[in-house]
């Protein structure tokens, strides 16, 4: 299927490469993919948190 023009071309790749749709109905309704390996920016962030705490907890302050 070989594309007339650019913005046919750019359509013919959206729709490639999007995602299955059971994929994008669950990223709409805000949930991740049963396939989904890692963490969100805010969990990350979150951890970092916890870690920074304990951290200072035991007396480590990483000063140099």
């Amino acid at each position: 299927m070989a594309a007339k023009d650019e913005a046919e071309w750019q359509r013919n790749r959206a729709r490639l490469y999007a995602p299955p749709p059971e994929e994008r109905r669950a990223a709409a309704a805000g949930r991740a993919s049963a396939g989904r390996v890692g963490m969100t920016r805010a969990q990350a962030a979150a951890l970092l948190g916890q870690i920074a705490a304990e951290d200072a907890k035991v007396g480590g302050g990483g000063g140099g």
